[in-house]
C-alpha cells in the first residue's frame, strides 16, 4: 500500500475532489487594457485559449492551435482585423472561420479549415469568454454595480490563487476563518460576538446576511467604521463564479467588493477583483487614501493564497478531500451543489423559489 493510499479517508474514491467544470458560463478571460494589438494567450479550464481584436476592435476568442498543423495561434500576429497564424499564414476572423490561405487557389473557408471558436464580450474593462464554443450564449456577463455610482471610488486588481474554483470562493466568502487567519487585520479570537446568520439559498445564489454584527476589530475595522456601530454584512455568491461581499455601516460608509473568479485550471483560479467604496469623506481624500488601503488588502489576500497552496498541497498528497463542515459553514457546500448541478446540467427551480434558515455564530 502506498504512502497515498494510507492516508486516504476509507472509501473514499480518489475522484472525490471538489473540481468542478462549467460550462455555459462567462468567464474573465484579462483586462481590457491587456488584449491590444497582438494576440493574447490564455487558460480556461484548462483549455488553451487566444484572445485577439479582430474586425471594429471586438474581441475574439479562439482555441489556441491552428487546425492546419497544429501550432499556437498566439504566435501569430493581428492582420486586417483577422488572427494570422505564424506558420503558414492562414488567417482567421472571430468566429473561427479560415478566410485566407496563402498560395491556395479557390475558397478558404471550408468547415474542417475552421478554428473552434467561444463566444466573446467586452464589458466593465474586462473580456469575457463564454465557457461552451460555437454556441449562442443564453446569458449575459456579470455587471459590476455603482461603478460610475457618485461619492464612489473603485480599485481594481488582478490576483492569482493556487486552489480550486470553489476552494476560493468558499475562503472569500468564508467568515470563521478571520478571527485565527487573519487575526489582529481583520477579526480577533477575543471578545466574540453571538449573532445570527440567514441563509438565504436561490436557484443560482446563496446569500448569507450577519443579523447585529458590532464592526469588525482589528485595522480593517477600524478603517471602514473608525467609529464603530453595528454594521450591515452579507456575504453572496452568485452562479457561476462571482464572490460578492457588502457591508454597511449607516448611510455613509458602504463596501462593496465583487470577485470575479477564473478557473485557469483544476487547481488554479484568476481573481479579478473590484472594490467599490463610500465612506464619510470628500471623495478625493476617498481616492486618496485608496492606495494606503491596498497593501493591507494584499497582505490578507497573501494569507488567504498560502493556506490555499497548502490546503491544494494536501489534497494532491491524500488524493482526495475529507470534509467535517457544521452549520457555521453557511455558503462553501451551497456553492459546491449550486455548481455541481449546472455541471449536470440538471434543472433548476424557478428563479424566484428562495429557502431561508438561521443559525448562531461567533464572530
Amino acid at each position: 500500500m502506498t504512502a497515498r493510499e494510507e492516508g486516504r479517508t476509507p472509501g473514499a474514491s480518489s475522484s472525490h475532489i471538489s473540481v468542478v467544470k462549467l460550462s455555459h458560463s462567462w468567464f474573465i478571460l484579462c483586462t481590457s487594457r491587456e488584449l491590444g494589438s497582438k494576440p493574447l494567450a490564455r487558460t480556461l479550464q484548462g483549455t488553451p485559449l487566444v484572445l485577439f481584436r479582430g474586425e471594429g476592435g471586438k474581441p475574439g476568442a479562439l482555441v489556441d492551435r491552428c487546425p492546419h498543423r497544429n501550432v499556437p495561434l498566439s504566435l501569430g500576429r493581428v492582420q486586417g482585423g483577422l488572427l494570422e497564424c505564424g506558420y503558414h499564414g492562414w488567417r482567421f476572423d472571430q468566429g473561427g472561420q479560415c478566410r485566407l490561405i496563402p498560395g491556395l487557389v479557390g475558397e478558404s473557408e471550408a468547415k474542417s479549415r475552421c478554428a473552434t471558436s467561444y463566444p466573446a464580450r467586452e464589458q466593465d474593462g474586462f473580456v469575457w469568454v463564454y465557457s461552451t464554443p460555437g454556441v449562442e450564449p443564453t446569458t449575459e456577463p456579470f455587471r459590476f454595480p455603482l461603478l460610475d455610482a457618485p461619492d464612489y471610488a473603485t480599485v481594481r486588481q488582478v490576483l492569482r490563487a493556487p486552489g480550486s474554483l470553489h476552494a476560493v470562493l468558499e475562503n472569500t466568502l468564508d467568515v470563521p476563518h478571520t478571527a485565527f487567519l487573519h487575526g489582529g487585520l481583520f477579526r480577533t479570537a477575543e471578545k466574540r460576538n453571538e449573532i445570527d446568520v440567514v441563509v438565504r439559498r436561490g436557484a443560482d445564489r446563496v446569500e448569507a446576511e450577519y443579523v447585529g454584527e458590532p464592526a469588525p476589530k482589528g485595522l480593517v475595522g477600524r478603517l471602514l467604521a473608525p467609529g464603530g456601530g453595528v454594521v450591515q454584512h452579507f456575504d453572496r455568491f452568485l452562479m457561476p463564479s462571482i464572490a460578492q461581499v457588502e457591508y454597511r455601516i449607516g448611510e455613509k460608509s458602504h463596501i462593496l467588493v465583487n470577485s470575479a473568479m477564473t478557473p485557469v485550471g483544476d487547481f488554479e483560479t484568476l481573481v479579478y477583483a473590484v472594490v467599490t467604496v463610500k465612506l464619510p469623506v470628500p471623495r478625493f481624500m476617498l481616492k486618496a487614501a485608496m492606495p494606503f488601503v491596498l497593501p493591507v488588502a494584499l497582505h490578507i489576500f497573501g494569507q488567504d493564497a498560502r493556506i490555499l497552496a497548502k490546503q491544494t498541497d494536501s489534497i494532491r498528497r491524500f488524493g482526495t478531500e475529507s470534509y467535517a463542515s457544521t452549520e457555521i459553514d453557511v455558503l462553501g457546500p451551497s456553492i459546491l451543489r449550486l455548481m455541481r448541478a449546472q455541471e449536470r446540467e440538471r434543472t433548476a427551480p424557478p428563479p424566484d423559489t428562495v429557502h431561508e434558515t438561521r443559525v448562531r455564530m461567533r464572530t
